[in-house]
């Protein structure tokens, strides 16, 4: 079953199976607003990537109402739960869309991602990287929170066991586990280093990692 498969089949549950999965959800989404360099009450334009259900997108809205969002993900059900979820906003903007394979246009003042860019080959993600700094306006920030793997055998290894620990004591079902297990098989997630590098080789300054946790990490970085 391919990704795309995956998550338009679990669209439906999928906030509360994120706010389950992810250990440190609170502090991780919230870390993500928190970066966002813009003051309380300006409007300005945002894209997110992956956006899912558009989870991440609400977060940043409830903070900056008059911010205008373009939420884009290649699953269809996804997208039509973001819409209703959307549907008394003005200032929102959906569309289907593989950020991978098609090239990006518009240009934002931030762009964000939260637990989808580490579904790309590691081939792609710097060329990922490349295109989010082309259609980002001068002084525009990029904030990915996201996997990261562990700089050794060893570590991963310990971060591997200790997200299982955790799904294991999470409240889920054996059903839900596996769903989400089988989802976490397509996940290829590169070394912290490896992403800040090539955020810097992309053009990006003050490259910086704000906050991790195990395999949980928020990075940005300025155009």
């Amino acid at each position: 079953m391919g990704a795309k498969t995956l998550f338009d089949t679990g669209a439906m549950q999928y906030d509360l199976h994120r706010q389950k999965v992810i250990p440190c959800f609170e502090v991780f989404y919230k870390t993500i607003v928190d970066l966002i360099p813009f003051r309380l009450g300006k409007s300005f334009s945002f894209l997110d990537l992956g956006t899912g259900t558009g989870l991440l997108a609400a977060l940043i809205l409830k903070i900056f109402p008059k911010a205008h969002a373009g939420v884009m993900d290649i699953s269809d059900n996804m997208l039509a739960v973001a819409r209703k979820r959307f549907a008394d906003y003005d200032n929102v903007t959906s569309f289907v869309g593989d950020y991978a394979g098609d090239s990006l246009s518009g240009h934002y003042d931030l762009i964000v991602s939260a637990m989808s860019i580490h579904h790309l080959t590691h081939k792609l993600k710097p060329k990922l990287m490349k295109k989010i700094y082309h259609i980002l306006e001068p002084g525009g920030m990029f904030i990915n929170a996201d996997l990261a793997a562990g700089s050794t055998p060893v570590a991963e290894k310990f971060y591997h066991w200790h997200w299982i620990d955790y799904l294991e004591h999470s409240g889920l079902t054996a059903d839900e586990l596996d769903v989400i297990y089988e989802r976490m098989s397509h996940d290829l997630p590169a070394t912290l280093e490896s992403q800040l590098l090539w955020m810097q080789q992309a053009g990006f300054n003050e490259v910086d990692c704000c906050y991790k946790y195990f395999n949980f990490v928020v990075y940005s970085g300025k155009k």
